[in-house]
């Protein structure tokens, strides 16, 4: 890589890194590991910058190998909530004051029950506030078949027992706050939590449903 697209790539890095972060997070609910899957997502765009930066979408581009290496570290561990960890967002995420550590805890743990590629819809679409088609775009396949899949993945969401536990202990003193069971409670243009089945388009590590 000559000079002038180490210089590219450092610019699109510093400008990327925190939302790659915070997409990585809401994949795995834990901080440290996001951090880790954005390096590695990085570091593997930096290795094909010359392929990333001539793409139609180089967001879209890293979005994906940064989905496909959450998929792969999912494949070998299983990450344990740790309220304490999801206390300690790094402050360009803070949210609304009133979104309790809880709440958050039990929705990423409701989503983290997904299959990876439903898993990716719902936190591209209503965690990170993309629109169909970025989403679509992110993952290969068409902005219709996003809505089509969105049902499925919100049935699943509404018969999750990591929802169900939620709402149980909301009645507790100290308990969550109210929406906390609702995917995307706190997040900017959140709504019904949608997912996908991508097309050909996938990695094929991302696993089915």
């Amino acid at each position: 890589m000559d000079a002038r697209a180490q210089e590219e790539f450092g610019q699109f890095m510093a400008g990327r890194w925190p939302a790659l972060v915070r997409l990585a997070y809401g994949l795995t609910g834990d901080r440290w590991l996001a951090e880790d899957i954005a390096q590695t997502a990085l570091a593997t765009a930096y290795a094909a910058w010359w392929r990333v930066s001539r793409a139609d979408d180089p967001d879209a581009y890293v979005r994906r190998i940064l989905i496909n290496t959450s998929n792969r570290r999912f494949r070998r561990r299983r990450v344990t909530e740790n309220p304490h960890e999801l206390a300690e967002l790094p402050d360009a995420w803070t949210a609304d004051p009133a979104d309790r550590v809880g709440d958050r805890a039990v929705l990423l743990a409701a989503v983290r029950e997904l299959p990876p590629r439903q898993r990716a819809i719902v936190v591209l679409r209503y965690w990170e506030d993309l629109s169909d088609a970025q989403v679509a775009a992110v993952l290969g396949c068409s902005a219709g078949t996003v809505r089509s899949q969105a049902s499925r993945a919100l049935a699943k969401l509404r018969v999750s027992a990591a929802l169900a536990d939620g709402d149980d202990s909301a009645g507790q003193p100290g308990a969550g706050q109210p929406g906390a069971g609702q995917p995307g409670a706190g997040q900017p243009g959140a709504g019904q939590p949608g997912a996908d089945q991508p097309s050909a388009g996938w990695d094929s590590t991302g696993g089915s449903q």
